[in-house]
């Protein structure tokens, strides 16, 4: 069992489901064996707003489907021994999009987004073949572990580079 307390701020009020999206979160932490306690916020937000913190932390002006924002090292106010992870921003409209155009079920291409973006936030990249190499590893396994197809991957990366 992860100790993993996700705030979900679903500012559009998205038809989401959020137990689906908490249990992707967990599964990477299980998959991991991360026992000690974190949190992280995921945001359910606009296309709009995606691109303009696109744009000012990347350098991007697109909107994208997720982006990360790990957290530093020391998050204060949290309690004793529990480690803040960071933000995930998710653009719903693009995620839906990109998931009806892939033929994709909407859960399992959300579900996706957050474990990429969650790996994001523990120290995992893919800006070198070896780093992407590992980082997809584990989303591979995280993914076939919720019984999500990681065959959906390839088409997604090659539609958007994620963070």
């Amino acid at each position: 069992m992860t100790a993993l307390d996700l705030t979900i701020d679903n500012r559009i009020h998205a038809p989401i489901r959020e137990s689906v999206l908490r249990h992707a979160a967990e599964a990477v932490l299980a998959h991991l064996e991360v026992d000690a306690p974190v949190e992280a916020t995921l945001v359910i937000t606009d296309d709009a707003q995606v691109r303009g913190l696109n744009r000012q932390f990347r350098g991007i002006d697109a909107p994208t489907d997720i982006l990360s924002f790990p957290a530093e090292e020391h998050s204060p106010g949290l309690p004793t021994g529990t480690r803040y992870l960071g933000d995930m921003i998710l653009a719903f409209p693009y995620a839906v999009e990109q998931a009806r155009r892939e033929g994709h079920p909407l859960d399992d291409s959300l579900s996706l987004l957050v474990v990429h973006s969650l790996l994001h936030l523990l120290g995992y990249n893919h800006d070198s073949a070896k780093s992407r190499a590992e980082m997809w590893r584990i989303q591979d396994a995280v993914l076939m572990n919720l019984g999500i197809s990681p065959a959906l991957v390839p088409a997604l990366e090659q539609a958007e580079q994620h963070e």
